[in-house]
């Protein structure tokens, strides 16, 4: 794991984090039984980087909520609001293919499209319900160590025969969905610490 973290000192930012935080099975089991509903968001941070935002895919959020979500997070803590269904499919330049890990429910491909990678972590063997255990982790900090480094996976899986274009860095978001059984923030820290990837610096 040292010498992961050294290699990644060159690399582009790496950033792991969880799709969502506000699940009643992560009660008292991720987040402390004394913890009121209302401050979990304070909690995640300290933990993890960033999080994904599902409630923006499926319906416009209120201001009110974006000012209350910023107030409770460290200043450099990161949202990422997926697109609203009606325009996530618009194909742009430069525009990063989501990698979906499913446990083979779905097609899986890794072609790099874009400047940064964006991937989406669903379970080892069941989506939505299996963690990842050590071996898998470590495969996924090896990609994307190699990612982050502007190359790509000598057994990368792609759709396209066109490798990816060789950068000297390329920066890295991923997010862990694999939430039904308490997994996700659990992976996602594990994941950061194989990568050297600190969580969020308490709010000033």
């Amino acid at each position: 794991m040292r010498a992961l973290t050294r290699r990644l000192q060159h690399g582009g930012r790496i950033r792991i984090g969880s799709s969502g935080w506000r699940y009643p099975p992560w009660r008292g089991v991720f987040y402390p039984p004394d913890l009121v509903q209302r401050r979990e968001l304070e909690y995640a941070p300290g933990r993890f980087t960033r999080i994904e935002l599902n409630g923006s895919f499926y319906s416009l959020q209120r201001p009110e909520s974006w000012q209350a979500w910023i107030a409770q997070t460290p200043r450099r803590f990161v949202f990422a609001p997926k697109g609203p269904r009606y325009i996530i499919h618009l194909r742009r330049n430069n525009v990063a293919l989501v990698i979906a890990d499913t446990a083979g429910k779905w097609p899986y491909v890794e072609d790099v499209t874009a400047d940064c990678m964006y991937l989406r972590l669903h379970g080892d063997k069941a989506p939505y319900a299996s963690g990842y255990s050590p071996e898998a982790l470590d495969r996924w900090a090896d990609r994307i160590g190699v990612w982050s480094r502007g190359g790509e996976p000598a057994d990368a899986q792609r759709a396209s025969l066109q490798p990816a274009r060789k950068r000297k860095t390329r920066d890295v978001c991923c997010y862990f969905d694999n939430d039904i059984k308490v997994h996700a923030p659990f992976d996602a820290q594990a994941l950061a610490e194989r990568l050297g990837a600190p969580p969020a610096p308490p709010r000033e």
